[in-house]
């Protein structure tokens, strides 16, 4: 069943077109991966999927219905949820009021509970430093606690861009398995990632976008061993 399908998206900056007919679905229970140059185009798509940009055509629906013209903050409460590049978390704010602010579309207090419960067990680090201010996390740490906030609205879809980003090599592989349990756990991802290899190994599907077009999309692991996809992303 398809839980998000996107047709023909076109989307400009001033006179620059963005996306030049964009076309692609995530299936419930998939983790799907954009992969592709800086300014293919990658962003753009999560930006306008989650309601923050606005197309100029095309459609978006999720769960058979049309959130073409949804504003973001009511796309979260349908069960969608942006992991933003740069992980953006509120500096000033503890790790705890960080990932209270993931749930505010929610109401019930117990439910809550239970997922901060379940969030602190995926990310140990952010239970020993709930009290901390985030603006003294890692990059690693604030990433994770990025990705905890966007837990706590208890999404059906969770997108992520470039949650790799500035990373050490070892928060990495870490940010993937936590991707992985995500995934595990029920919840579909959508990944936009520079990192490519990274990106196919833990995908089902991926798509490939070149200056807004997608120009491949297949199996995660046919396209990784794909020679267009070896000599352009993966460095072989």
């Amino acid at each position: 069943m398809s839980m998000l399908k996107v047709t023909d998206l076109q989307v400009y900056y001033g006179v620059i077109q963005a996306l030049k007919g964009i076309s692609f679905e995530v299936n419930e229970g998939e983790v799907i991966a954009l992969i592709g140059a800086n300014g293919a185009g990658k962003t753009t798509i999560l930006h306008t999927v989650t309601g923050l940009i606005n197309q100029k055509a095309g459609k978006i629906e999720f769960e058979g219905k049309d959130i073409s013209h949804t504003p973001a903050y009511k796309i979260v409460a349908e069960g969608m949820a942006h992991v933003p590049e740069g992980r953006r978390v509120f500096a000033e704010l503890s790790v705890y009021d960080n990932l209270m602010m993931g749930a505010y579309t929610r109401k019930d207090k117990k439910e809550i509970a239970e997922t901060l419960a379940m969030v602190y067990k995926r990310f140990p680090r952010l239970e020993e430093r709930k009290k901390q201010m985030a603006g003294t996390l890692s990059g690693g740490e604030q990433q994770m606690l990025a990705m905890g906030r966007a837990l706590m609205s208890k999404p059906k879809i969770i997108l992520m861009d470039e949650p790799s980003m500035g990373l050490s090599p070892i928060f990495v592989n870490e940010i993937f398995d936590i991707i992985k349990a995500v995934s595990a756990s029920g919840t579909t991802v959508l990944l936009v990632e520079q990192n490519a290899k990274k990106a196919l190994s833990i995908a089902d599907r991926a798509y490939v976008l070149e200056t807004g077009n997608i120009i491949l999309e297949g199996d995660a692991k046919v396209l990784m061993n794909d020679e267009r996809v070896k000599k352009a992303y993966l460095g072989e």
